[in-house]
């Protein structure tokens, strides 16, 4: 029996966001910049979907600008600000997605140095969770940029945003939040928050991978990566993914990941009372309800995942947007574990078709793995 407990990865596509899909590229054939009828009827499925995500994030549909998801959001975002800003400081934090990391790092080479760039990762607690005084305090008078992520794709731990977010408008800093994983576990107000930026990705709620949306606050001029035809207002020029911005549209509130959490709590329970050695990171801490990720000191993480694979379970270990890659889990690296315990960690995300009897069995499947493991490395059951 095949299980899959990796929704943080990707949830699987939703039917009413396939129905969608396949009606809006059914039904409007046409290219959605095109003025005939059948442009038009594309243009309508891509306004109605700008109308409902605005509405349901809180916002105006002029600040829904359609990506292909929330890699490219954020380095729009990032690009945006920063190709156009005099030299200065950039604050992060070091436990953000690569897709906000990596488009840093051009910034912390010693010729952007030289230049007057620098850029200062906050580490997180031993929960995974940024002080939020601590952020401020690194924000200065020549900060160029503040990003920080609402909720980890890894640990799920929620972050202070609103805290940051209320500091930084009050000082007219730009601010960047990926909400790639926040989306559909909690409220989410744009307008509210008060930042600049925000990015949203539709596959993790059960939409089509390869479309995602960068909201921008009204004022904010976007500079395009790649000019092209002045689609999206001329801040994302591409011909627009009409079935995909359907499908992500009609996946918007369909999904409650509220109603994971009790599966998730009784995973970790299990967890403690039979593998008392195993950690659950920012079990204290406001996490995202159906996300845990667990330590289990001496074992590969590696090697769990492909002994879970072969037992049935789909589960992950960091972040599944690197080619397959197994480094060390970036997140638990920044809260001080050493590499060996960061390549220990697996990732379990529940969601839409799982069960406690999911739950119960991959604890068992872990148990197993575990001793047959230990035995083979000579330790002690």
């Amino acid at each position: 029996m095949q299980r899959y407990l990796d929704f943080n990865a990707t949830c699987p596509p939703l039917r009413v966001a396939l129905e969608a899909a396949n009606k809006a590229a059914s039904e409007a054939p046409g290219n959605p910049s095109s003025l005939h009828w059948a442009g038009r009827a594309a243009r309508r499925f891509v306004d109605d979907a700008r109308d409902k995500i605005a509405a349901y994030i809180g916002t105006e549909p002029g600040s829904v600008v359609f990506t292909s998801g929330g890699t490219e959001s954020n380095n729009i975002a990032i690009h945006s600000v920063l190709s156009v800003s005099r030299p200065g400081s950039i604050i992060t934090s070091a436990i953000e997605h690569p897709a906000v990391l990596k488009p840093l790092e051009r910034f912390s080479t010693a010729s952007a140095k030289e230049q007057g760039w620098s850029v200062t990762q906050l580490r997180p607690d031993t929960s995974g969770v940024i002080d939020a005084d601590k952020m401020i305090a690194a924000i200065s008078a020549d900060t160029r940029l503040v990003c920080l992520m609402l909720a980890n794709n890894e640990s799920g731990a929620v972050q202070p945003v609103q805290q940051v977010a209320d500091y930084c408008r009050e000082h007219g800093i730009p601010m960047l939040v990926d909400a790639v994983q926040a989306l559909g576990k909690g409220r989410l107000d744009f307008k509210a928050l008060g930042i600049d930026f925000m990015s949203l990705s539709g596959h993790k709620i059960g939409g089509p991978k390869g479309v995602g949306v960068l909201l921008v606050r009204r004022g904010v001029k976007l500079l395009e990566l790649s000019p092209g035809g002045g689609q999206e207002r001329g801040r994302r020029s591409g011909t627009e993914n009409v079935p995909g911005i359907a499908g992500f549209a009609a996946a918007l509130g369909e999904i409650d990941f509220n109603a994971f959490a009790p599966m998730r709590d009784l995973f970790e329970a299990q967890m403690a009372e039979r593998l008392p050695s195993a950690s659950i990171i920012g079990r204290d801490a406001e996490r995202t309800p159906n996300t845990s990720l667990v330590i289990l000191p001496g074992m590969d993480g590696e090697t769990l995942l492909m002994q879970l694979d072969l037992a049935g379970f789909a589960v992950a270990s960091g972040s599944a947007c690197s080619s397959g890659k197994r480094d060390p889990s970036h997140v638990l690296m920044a809260m001080g574990m050493s590499e060996q315990m960061a390549r220990s960690s697996i990732r379990v995300s529940f969601g839409p078709g799982n069960s406690e009897e999911d739950a119960m069995a991959l604890v068992d499947a872990l148990v197993t793995v575990y001793q047959r493991l230990r035995k083979m490395a000579g330790m002690a059951a």
